[in-house]
């Protein structure tokens, strides 16, 4: 049943609540629930209105804050009736109780106390806590009281007050941060207790001290601001105790400085020494302990530093404080200024950042030029090209990469490629060079650039340069001294023949030139150099139309049988014989060495290059291509290894690399014997540079990796000889990456096959009695076998063969014992050398890193107990070891030799006699790897010529880098060795051998001119190492350094010229390196008393002998760097001998003279370069002899004073001038460079100092204004001012610091005003002027000539002790009566008091009559006001603005009252006062009185008579004092005397229209002449009645 309607519920409306679990979202804060939405319930933007969906929920602004404005409140108040009265009772009320307070001040200034002065005056203002406006007024006008009787005396200056009163300021501001005391470190050895009590330790002297300091700097501001303080005096003081104040103190005299920093920057002569005294602070406080507790001191010094720079950088070009402080400054001034994230902020440091950066960098290249630092080369384009290109090519080495060898240019320069070609060429040939790698090098690089321009003449359509490098190839050959030089016609032969197999050089174009020049003619006697050169160049090609045309010009058409083919028969038949093996005949033993294989060649070896190249490619190399690969069986490969290391003995020696090339790539075609596989891997690796050069790395590498895989197939085995060359080779370049994945994937197989991977490796026993055995096992499978089974036996192990070298050791040392026969002993080494060879073999790494391990470890004790029997035995298996390539020369070396001999030259006495086993092994094992060229024939490795190649091979790892920087260090200890008298004399022959024959050898001179630095480094080591022996040693060791860079005995002191002669870039280095050895040989024999007189007259000698030598340009950077580097003492000699000659240059022409300058600059260089290297260390500067210095300081100004002469009387001629300019310039570097040694000031010189000043500022001048600006000699006469002025001693007797001793004695109206601004600011900061204070800046004292211009003075001199404020009238009686009196007395109308705080005198104040009628007060009636302006002259003391108010507003009822009686007395004088009322003009202008006009307009109409001296102007002189108050009255005396001046001319009065104030005049008024004497008429005016 349906429910009624009546009888529904009513059901509450649901409201959301949060759960009672749910906590809220804030402790106290109303925010509702966390995750429960919404937090509070019926919230405003809950609730869903129509305007709500549609616009979304805003709220309401509570306050209209943005369009609120108070103006209308504000204007109410102002148009309120009784606003501006309250504001007249409230400033009347404010004046009115200042007014009851402060005393009458004219009854303090008579009365002012004199007791107390100086300190004692300060001391009581601080005590009885004066205020500040007070005390500074006391004390004004106590000075002013002080100086009053000065005033008037004749040599009375107004600021000798300020200045005492500064110096009084300064001394009790100094007896006061005196108190502020350091502690002293007690003295060492006294037992004495020391304690220490500051002032500002104690609560109450630190409150009292910081109370009356604070007092005296308060009373500074005021007395600074207000010129009270001579700002000059003051800032000195300031400078000065930034310099002098200990620690402690430099917390107060820095921030005084910061607050007056800004006076500092208009004079350098402040800045300059101030910024080096923060330096010299900050320098202080960084280096002491304490720096923790300055660092608010550090940071204020560093922003005071910074705020210099940016306003005046001048202040630090200054030479001797950026040599002594650069680091530190360029850390300053590189810091960030400003640290903010705020955006403008952050964007102003930065700008000021970039500013002190830029700062810097001038700061840093000025300083820099005038210390000479980081100049350029000076020599000449073409010979440091030269130097820089055999630097480059000297390089080259096995490891170069050709293709990326960069040596010509791209630049298409005929004439520079020409230079570099022929420098390459002399280079290739030359023997000041080394190396066979050099012709094959240079012909690559030839190949390399005729490739790329080729390319380029074939894109541009341009010739190809074939012909072009025909031309240059045949004039090289045509003109070079080297190449005419007989001795190097087989050099020329190697390098042309190479040029013609590439074709880079045409052989048959070159015969057609010389038959076309007519030459050569074999018709004569003596062969000319093409007749030697056509014999000796080989050809490739046996072309027969080439061949025939070459005989046919040599021998002629007739000849039939020439000498070439006899020697060709002769020379087949040599090789024939020493080659049986494939030519059959009689087998003979190898040859033991390359002279004995070469003795048995004679015709091949003196055979030309034509016959050995013809022999070798067109005969025996096709031979030997055939003959390799029939030889299978085991005998013939023995044959075939002898007869392959022949022919590469003969090839090298004939240097036909290629065809050496060619044999070995045929040899690794055909896998024959692992012998001749390893002879081939040797003779691969020693000729490697060769290859390099030859640019057939890629090809060789090639041919490995294909030996290798033939090897590895048809042998069955796998090479490690192989794949080691192969990356050695390769270096990442030529084999593709699957290539070289595959190499390395095959030698970690190698790797893992010889030592298994084992988590538990068997440990090997120190003892392995089977090695012992083995020394009486005669098997010769023995060794491979004992070798076998120890590697199987413990090949897991990781230490297995260190142990089997012990081993082996010990047992050799039981051998002498075992086996008395010589022979037997060496055998039995050879057998253990031979198992030793096959445990090498099963090792991945070689046994070579365990014998190291071992020499470094317990074998040093090992080796020094050997005796002489066994060092026999051990040297036989080192040796075989080495030529078999199990250990590197370069192990044996550095693990054995070089040891011993350090630690021979370190010992002495019984010491010593202990190593002469080991010292003798040593040599002799040195001598055997190093030095050995043939074999011993006996059982002593190397036995026979195949021996002798390995060791070359091994010798090669000597030369590199890293090794022979240890092969140099050893040439001085063997020097050393040599020159000990303890040892014996063979051992010390054995030395002097070693040394000799190390040094000239070809290897090691190849090495030593490759790394000139590591042969300079160990030379200088042994030098210092030796500096406590005797003399006698550095001589040895400099001798030693002359063996290894050429081979002409000792230069001598008297052939210096013919060493100039050896400026060629071959020999630069390397002599000016040995020179250099000599000047520090000398300069350690000034030092020692014995040497020191022959040491110092051999430099003398040397010295003159330079700077009395003609020099090039080139020659004198060669003398420059010949003495880089040298001793203080020797450097001293060199620049005082040079200062003397260019003093004696100089001074041989008084006038300019280009040729005179041109000899001084190249001595100034040689000086130059010389210094640079002491200029770090100030104390090792050349110390000056005062009288050379005397001589050329005196020659340096006669020189600045006539070019200075020349340039202001010069005429219009730029060629002259910019000479003059040139020289002056040249002056001011030598001024520069001798201002920058010690001694520099004598007595004579600081006289003259003053003269050189002047002279240069008026160079500076000349050079910076007009026709004259050079921008380049401007800024360097500038800058050798400033470094003058700051290096001028002061005077030894004056005991104040007066930084502005040296400035100009000018004023800045001196300085030329069309000067640029930069460079007028500059000339402003050398002024002794600081800026003046705010109330005379731009304030000059003027006056007019007698045609009425104005003529400026003086600037305006402060005085502040004399103008002190206004006291007030006085109030005497007895004055007034008196003053009323002096007033009657002179008719004076007006009363002039001169009482003011500026004196009239101040402003050329004189009496004119008129006076000042002052406003009235406002009960006045402004008519009656009026009246009397009208009847005055109208000077009164209201504005213009405020008269022209009152005078064009008349009553017009009283005004024609006033006017009709006005007119009424007019009629009676004539003249009306009115003259626009007449006209019924509503505006008047008065007519003024003629007295009035010549001051009220003077100025207007600038005017000459207003600067006229009045009658009464003495009178007003006579009746001014500055402490006197008189009155003057001016009565009409002065009006009639103008007037009856003004009756003798007319002036043109304004018209009547103009109702302007201000009469003009037309030009100033005539002076009045002078009448002749007669009779005065005098003119009488009737009144009219």
């Amino acid at each position: 049943m349906r429910e009624r309607k009546e009888d529904k519920l009513d059901l509450p409306v649901y409201e959301a609540h949060p759960p009672a679990w749910l906590p809220q979202a804030h402790g106290s804060a109303d925010l509702g629930y966390m995750g429960f939405y919404p937090p509070q319930p019926g919230q405003d933007e809950d609730i869903l209105s129509a305007k709500n969906m549609r616009e979304g929920f805003v709220l309401g602004e509570q306050v209209s804050a943005e369009n609120f404005s108070a103006q209308a409140m504000i204007n109410e108040n102002l148009h309120s009736s009784d606003t501006l009265s309250k504001l007249e009772e409230l400033m009347n009320e404010v004046f009115s109780r200042r007014a009851e307070r402060i005393p009458a001040i004219p009854s303090l200034g008579k009365y002012i106390p004199h007791g107390a002065k100086g300190h004692d005056l300060l001391d009581l203002l601080h005590s009885k806590n004066v205020a500040l406006p007070r005390a500074v007024w006391f004390l004004r006008v106590f000075g002013a009281n002080e100086t009053a009787g000065l005033r008037n005396k004749p040599h009375y200056d107004p600021g000798q007050y300020s200045i005492d009163w500064a110096n009084l300021v300064t001394s009790y501001m100094k007896k006061q941060l005196v108190d502020i005391a350091l502690p002293i470190a007690a003295r060492p050895g006294l037992n004495i207790k020391q304690t220490f009590k500051g002032v500002l330790s104690d609560p109450e002297t630190r409150e009292r001290w910081i109370s009356r300091f604070t007092y005296c700097l308060k009373l500074l501001r005021s007395f600074y601001r207000e010129g009270l303080v001579d700002h000059r005096t003051f800032l000195v003081w300031v400078v000065q105790q930034i310099s002098t104040c200990n620690l402690a103190q430099a917390g107060f005299v820095t921030r005084l400085a910061d607050e007056y920093l800004d006076g500092m920057f208009g004079s350098r002569a402040l800045a300059r020494p101030f910024a080096d005294a923060c330096l010299g602070k900050l320098s202080e406080i960084r280096a002491t302990s304490a720096q923790e507790y300055l660092v608010s001191t550090d940071g204020l010094i560093k922003s005071l530093l910074q705020r210099l720079c940016l306003a005046i950088p001048d202040a630090f070009v200054s030479p001797r404080m950026w040599a002594i402080h650069s680091n530190l400054l360029t850390n300053i001034l590189s810091e960030n200024t400003i640290g903010s994230n705020d955006q403008h902020i952050g964007q102003s440091g930065r700008d000021v950042q970039q500013m002190l950066l830029c700062h810097l960098a001038d700061i840093r290249r000025r300083n820099e030029a005038m210390l000479f630092r980081n100049l350029p080369i000076r020599v000449s384009a073409r010979l440091g090209s030269a130097v820089s290109d055999v630097k480059l090519l000297n390089s080259i080495s096995s490891t170069t990469n050709m293709d990326s060898m960069s040596f010509f240019a791209n630049d298409g320069d005929d004439v520079a490629f020409a230079e570099k070609l022929d420098m390459l060429l002399t280079w290739s040939v030359t023997p000041l060079q080394y190396g066979d790698h050099r012709p094959f090098a240079a012909v690559t690089l030839i190949r390399k650039w005729r490739e790329r321009a080729g390319d380029r003449a074939t894109r541009r359509d341009f010739t190809p340069p074939d012909e072009f490098l025909q031309d240059h190839l045949f004039e090289w050959l045509d003109s070079s001294e080297v190449s005419e030089n007989p001795d190097n016609i087989r050099a020329v032969a190697l390098l042309f023949g190479k040029l013609v197999k590439h074709e880079l050089f045409s052989y048959a174009k070159y015969i057609q030139r010389l038959i076309a020049r007519g030459s050569p003619d074999y018709h004569t006697q003596s062969a000319s150099r093409h007749r030697n050169f056509l014999r000796w160049i080989p050809l490739f090609q046996s072309d027969p139309a080439m061949v025939n045309q070459r005989k046919v010009t040599l021998y002629g058409v007739r000849a039939r049988e020439t000498e070439e083919d006899i020697n060709g028969r002769q020379i087949r038949k040599e090789i024939r014989a020493v080659l049986p093996d494939v030519f059959g005949g009689n087998t003979e033993s190898p040859a033991v060495s390359t002279t004995a294989l070469l003795a048995n060649c004679g015709t091949l070896v003196s055979a030309v290059r034509y016959e050995q190249v013809r022999i070798f490619r067109t005969w025996l190399l096709p031979i030997l291509q055939k003959h390799i690969p029939s030889q299978t069986s085991e005998v013939s490969q023995t044959g075939l290894l002898n007869t392959y290391c022949i022919s590469v003995e003969l090839m090298t020696h004939a240097k036909c690399f290629h065809s050496i090339l060619d044999l070995t790539l045929c040899v690794l075609e055909h896998p024959v014997a692992l012998a001749l596989l390893n002879a081939v891997v040797d003779t691969l690796r020693r000729f490697a540079t060769i290859w390099a050069c030859i640019n057939v790395k890629g090809h060789i590498i090639k041919a490995l990796d294909n030996a290798y895989h033939l090897w590895k197939t048809m042998k069955g085995i796998q090479s490690r000889t192989l794949l080691d060359l192969l990356i050695e080779f390769d270096q990442g370049h030529y084999l593709d990456s699957t290539s070289r994945e595959r190499v390395r994937a095959d030698i970690a197989s190698i790797t893992l096959a010889l030592q298994p991977i084992a988590s538990r490796p068997e440990s090997v026993p120190d003892v392995l009695p089977e090695i012992l055995v083995l020394a009486g096992d005669p098997n010769p499978d023995a060794p491979s076998i004992l070798a076998n089974g120890l590697w199987i036996k413990y090949r897991i192990s990781y230490d297995w063969a260190w142990k089997v070298w012990d081993n082996t050791v010990a047992s050799l040392r039981q051998v002498p014992t075992m086996t008395p026969d010589i022979a037997s002993r060496r055998a039995c080494s050879l057998r253990y050398g031979t198992f030793l060879w096959h445990v090498d073999r099963h090792l991945p790494e070689g046994l070579d890193g365990q014998v190291m391990r071992w020499f470094l470890g317990p074998g040093k004790n090992e080796v020094a107990a050997l005796n002489s029997e066994t060092w026999d035995v051990f040297s036989t298996l080192l040796l075989y070891l080495a030529v078999h390539g199990a250990l590197r020369t370069t192990t044996i070396l550095r693990g054995l030799i070089y040891p011993t001999w350090q630690q021979a030259a370190r010992l002495s006495g019984p010491q010593l006699v202990s190593m002469i086993n080991l010292l003798g092994a040593a040599n002799f094992l040195c001598q055997r790897l190093l030095l050995c060229e043939g074999g011993s024939g006996e059982d002593m490795p190397p036995t026979d010529i195949f021996d002798v190649q390995c060791l070359r091979t091994r010798r090669q790892a000597v030369y590199d880098d890293n090794d022979f920087s240890m092969l140099v260090a050893s040439i001085p200890l063997l020097i050393m060795l040599e020159h000990n008298d303890q040892l014996p004399g063979e051992l010390r022959q054995e030395s002097t051998m070693l040394c000799r024959r190390l040094c000239q050898d070809r290897d090691f001179r190849l090495g030593a001119h490759r790394n000139l630095s590591i042969i300079r480094d160990a030379f200088e080591g042994s030098l210092q190492t030796a500096e406590g022996n005797a003399e006698q040693f550095n001589q040895h060791i400099i001798g030693g350094l002359y063996d290894i860079l050429c081979d002409s005995d000792d230069i001598q002191i008297s052939n210096w010229p013919a060493i100039t002669s050896m400026l060629s870039p071959w020999k630069i280095p390397a002599t000016t390196m040995k020179l250099q050895f000599v000047l520090r040989q000398m300069g350690h024999a000034l030092t020692q008393e014995s040497t020191q007189h022959t040491a110092s007259a051999d430099l003398d000698k040397l010295i003159l002998m330079i700077f009395h030598h003609s020099m090039t340009s080139d020659e004198a950077y060669y003398v420059a760097e010949m003495a880089r580097g040298v001793e203080s003492t020797v450097a001293s000699k060199f620049v005082n001998h040079g200062l003397k000659c260019i003093a004696e240059v100089l001074q041989e022409s008084m006038t300019y003279n280009a040729e005179q300058f041109r000899r001084a600059g190249e001595l100034l260089r040689v000086l130059i370069y010389l210094v640079e290297p002491l200029r770090e260390d100030l104390a090792s500067l050349p110390i000056l002899d005062p009288s050379i210095q005397d001589e050329f300081f005196n020659a340096l100004c006669i020189k600045f004073t006539g070019t200075e002469a020349l340039s202001i009387n010069l005429e219009d001629n730029e060629t002259d001038y910019c000479q003059i300019t040139q020289g002056i310039i040249f002056l001011a570097r030598l001024l520069q460079f001798d201002l920058g040694l010690q001694g520099a000031w004598t007595s004579k010189t600081k006289e003259a100092s003053s003269g050189l000043s002047s002279s240069i500022f008026k160079l500076a001048l000349l050079h910076g204004t007009g026709e004259g600006l050079d921008l380049v000699a401007y800024p360097l006469l500038i800058d050798t001012l400033y470094y003058l002025y700051d290096e001028i001693p002061a005077d030894a007797k004056s005991v104040t610091f007066d930084p502005f001793r040296n400035s100009p004695d000018i004023t800045a109206s001196d300085i030329p005003s069309e000067l640029p601004l930069e460079y007028r600011k500059q000339f402003m900061l050398l002024l002794p002027h600081l800026l003046s204070i705010t109330v005379v800046t731009n304030l000059v004292t003027s006056h007019r000539d007698a045609a009425g211009n104005v003529v400026y003075g003086p600037p305006v001199i402060n005085r502040p002790w004399e103008w002190t404020e206004y006291i007030g009238e006085s109030s005497d009686p007895n004055e007034e009566s008196k003053d009323q009196e002096e007033k009657e007395h002179a008719r004076m109308k007006y009363p002039i008091r001169n009482s003011g705080s500026l004196s009239l005198e101040t402003f050329g104040a004189r009496l004119t009559g008129d006076g000042i009628i002052h406003n009235l007060s406002p009960s006045h009636d402004p008519r009656v006001e009026g009246n009397l302006l009208t009847f005055e002259d109208g000077l009164s003391a209201d504005c213009l603005f405020k008269r022209d108010w009152r005078e064009t507003r008349l009553n017009f009822e009283s005004e024609s009252t006033f006017g009709n009686s006005t007119r009424a007395a007019d009629s009676e004088a004539g003249e009306s006062y009115y003259p626009g009322l007449l006209r019924g003009d509503k505006r008047t202008t008065p007519k003024v009185s003629p007295a009035s006009s010549v001051v009220s307009r003077s100025s207007a109409r600038g005017s000459a008579n207003s600067m006229r001296t009045s009658p009464n102007q003495s009178a007003l002189n006579r009746l001014t004092a500055s402490t006197v108050s008189e009155i003057l009255e001016v009565e009409s005396i002065a009006t009639a005397s103008s007037s009856k001046q003004g009756s003798g001319s007319k002036r043109k009065s304004a018209p009547t229209a103009s109702d302007d104030e201000i009469e003009i005049i037309e030009g100033p008024l005539p002076i009045p002449t002078k009448k002749p004497r007669g009779k005065a008429t005098v003119k009488t005016r009737a009144k009219k009645k």
